[in-house]
């Protein structure tokens, strides 16, 4: 009788030594010439594992991407939209230089790339949209925002692209100084919040 081998998941430091091998390869050669196979080799993992955990390239830089910067919900309501905003400042402004090289990296490849794409808004990008939604409804609950702004529909396109254009404009990374004053001087005003 032949025993049958138990497939368990990854440990969690093992898990976090993979993502780190994910997003290494990718900042160094991109997302097209990243391969399964380095993926394995870096991480002294076997590509059978690899696809036994993830369907696949896209899903496994998604996943890494979120590791690295894990969606936090803001339990913490500081009790006003500057307090929430500055608060997120803060925390993207500390990763600003590794997401920003990271999506730079992988960027061409989402727009070109649907299962990549799909993957990035699923594990990524539609938490983050939802983490943004929670603060301004709290605010707009709180009275600080009118329900019918104009800006509301606008309001996580004003975050995204100070992260994104700030290098490509300046040739720097949106610090959290610099999101704290765009906090300040772009979207507030453009919320209507005095």
């Amino acid at each position: 009788m032949t025993a049958t081998v138990r497939r368990s998941r990854l440990s969690s430091e093992r898990e976090a030594e993979l993502y780190q091998a994910v997003i290494d390869l990718v900042r160094e050669v991109g997302y097209e010439a990243m391969t399964m196979d380095a993926v394995a080799a870096r991480s002294h993992s076997s590509k059978a594992t690899l696809y036994r955990q993830w369907q696949g390239k896209p899903e496994l830089v998604a996943a890494a991407m979120r590791h690295h910067r894990p969606v936090k919900v803001l339990d913490d309501d500081t009790g006003s939209l500057r307090g929430d905003l500055q608060l997120m400042a803060a925390q993207a402004g500390d990763a600003a230089e590794h997401d920003t090289a990271f999506m730079a990296a992988i960027g061409h490849a989402a727009g070109t790339n649907s299962e990549l794409e799909a993957a990035l808004q699923e594990m990524l990008i539609a938490p983050e949209l939802a983490r943004l939604e929670a603060v301004v409804q709290r605010a707009v609950a709180r009275g600080e925002v009118a329900p019918d702004s104009p800006a509301l529909e606008f309001f996580a396109h004003m975050l995204f692209g100070a992260l994104i254009s700030r290098k490509f404009l300046e040739g720097r990374f949106a610090d959290s100084d610099y999101l704290s004053r765009y906090i300040d001087a772009v979207i507030l005003p453009a919320l209507g919040v005095a």
